[in-house]
């Protein structure tokens, strides 16, 4: 069993590998030279896999899977945790915006007695699109979850062997690493960490995907929507309630006609709308149960530049 293992997801990172690879063995023999590098390739489509074959036959220690096709990053993670066997484990992205250099102020403040350190960036090198988009996602994330979830941190972590044994054991379909580490609730603590430009490319995450994402999390995490949905119906109820009553109080004391065709119209178009929108939440939730009811892996190996019994 190696001491540490570094577990990378891989998408269209083929112009940065050669220098992650170079950067993580300097960073890591300050530490050990017992470690493993496991960069899953998510079928990027561009010439990654080849280059990951190339480093890991240069450096054995450098163990390399390719996805069947593109399954995202979080079932990346997923599959490195599933192979490495470190005493402590390393998950950072593959674009050299977590900077391997970081490594040991991570692994150091974990031998102070936490299961779990985070990476927290401090001067995050990200375009105003890409904050704002992250801003959004996590805003709605930690109040539709009632977490605390820090927005600026990332993915980049170190967690000790105990942990990464119980996250294998979560075998559910939605996957959202931070909100796995963050639910187990084991002993956890942050630093400050340098965060680096993006080396080549653009982000995958548009706000779009985020969006989507944050979605299929919440629902994973939290009952919140079903609950802030039967809130709105026993307020619509309420409010039509009052306005009745106000109708025929007009009407019975008063002797005012009750007019107004357009209002009633107004009122069955929005009554229908929140009906059909939390007939629409429910079914996402049903649509979700089913998909876990399937018990389908959550990813399939292509290929692997290693043996694994």
């Amino acid at each position: 069993m190696p001491h540490l293992s570094v577990v990378i997801p891989v998408y269209k990172a083929a112009d940065c590998l050669a220098e992650l690879s170079n950067r993580l063995v300097s960073a890591l023999e300050t530490i050990t030279t017992d470690f493993e590098c496991i960069l899953i390739e998510d079928c990027g489509g561009d010439d990654s896999w080849e280059i990951i074959c190339d480093i890991a036959k240069s450096d054995p220690r450098f163990k390399g899977i390719q996805f069947s096709r593109n399954f995202g990053q979080h079932y990346g993670i997923t599959a490195g945790l599933d192979y490495c066997s470190g005493d402590w484990v390393i998950v950072m992205d593959c674009d050299l915006q977590d900077r391997p250099e970081e490594i040991p102020n991570l692994y150091h403040k974990a031998l102070e007695g936490f299961e779990v350190v985070l990476g927290r960036r401090k001067n995050r090198q990200d375009n105003t699109r890409k904050r704002l988009s992250s801003h959004l996602f996590f805003k709605l994330f930690n109040y539709l979850t009632d977490m605390n979830y820090d927005p600026k941190v990332g993915n980049f972590r170190i967690i000790s062997r105990k942990v990464a044994n119980n996250c294998k054991n979560i075998r559910e379909n939605l996957r959202f690493f931070p909100g796995m580490i963050e639910w187990m609730g084991f002993p956890t603590t942050t630093i400050d960490v340098n965060h680096a430009q993006r080396s080549s490319g653009e982000t995958s995450y548009t706000l779009g995907k985020l969006l989507e994402l944050a979605t299929d999390t919440i629902i994973a995490y939290s009952d919140k929507p079903l609950r802030l949905s039967i809130r709105l119906g026993f307020s619509i109820a309420a409010l039509a309630l009052f306005f009745g009553s106000g109708l025929l109080i007009y009407a019975t004391f008063f002797n005012v006609p009750i007019m107004g065709w357009s209002s009633l119209i107004v009122s069955v178009y929005f009554l229908g709308g929140v009906i059909i929108a939390n007939l629409g939440i429910i079914g996402i939730y049903l649509s979700k149960t089913f998909d876990e009811s399937k018990k389908r892996p959550l990813y399939i190996i292509n290929a692997t530049t290693f043996t694994h019994e």
